[in-house]
């Protein structure tokens, strides 16, 4: 979501895990998925296929919304996300989301993680006058984890 990342890439540099590891402001379709030794052309031409078949639309975040320990932004429609990531999940049922720990996919991008409530909040009181942030949602990009942690673009599959 390159859009946001100019409002949360700070915040997700300093309060979260993978943005120091080269991961950009995102929505996560599924993770962990196929793992990089067996992303065979094969298996990338099945994702191109199944991303294609979800059309392009436009998202907004209009607003911050909070887990315990995290906060995200909530995009709207989360629809297309949530179809996504079905059928992702479908294709590779080896892969479920969440690894299978929650029943419901709840698309968002994570802008902070932390046990400290009082930090959440005030990351939140000064992103939310920020919002809202608005984007095309017109491709997805594959990440894959070289053997050193770090997250690298793979390749982007167009939607429509």
């Amino acid at each position: 979501m390159p859009a946001a990342e100019p409002l949360v890439g700070g915040w997700r540099l300093l309060h979260t895990g993978d943005a120091p590891l080269g991961v950009p402001a995102h929505v996560t379709l599924l993770v962990p998925w196929v793992p990089p030794s067996e992303l065979t052309p094969e298996v990338e031409d099945r994702l191109a296929r199944l991303v294609a078949e979800e059309p392009a639309f436009d998202v907004v975040f209009p607003r911050a919304a909070r887990w315990p320990e995290i906060l995200y932004v909530e995009p709207e429609p989360s629809e297309p996300f949530v179809r996504l990531t079905h059928a992702l999940a479908a294709e590779w049922p080896e892969h479920p989301p969440y690894e299978g720990q929650h029943e419901t996919v709840v698309p968002h991008l994570t802008v902070a993680k932390s046990g400290d409530a009082g930090l959440l909040d005030r990351i939140a009181a000064e992103l939310e006058p920020a919002l809202p942030v608005r984007q095309r949602v017109s491709e997805a990009q594959l990440y894959e984890e070289d053997e050193g942690g770090r997250w690298r673009e793979r390749r982007r599959f167009r939607l429509g």
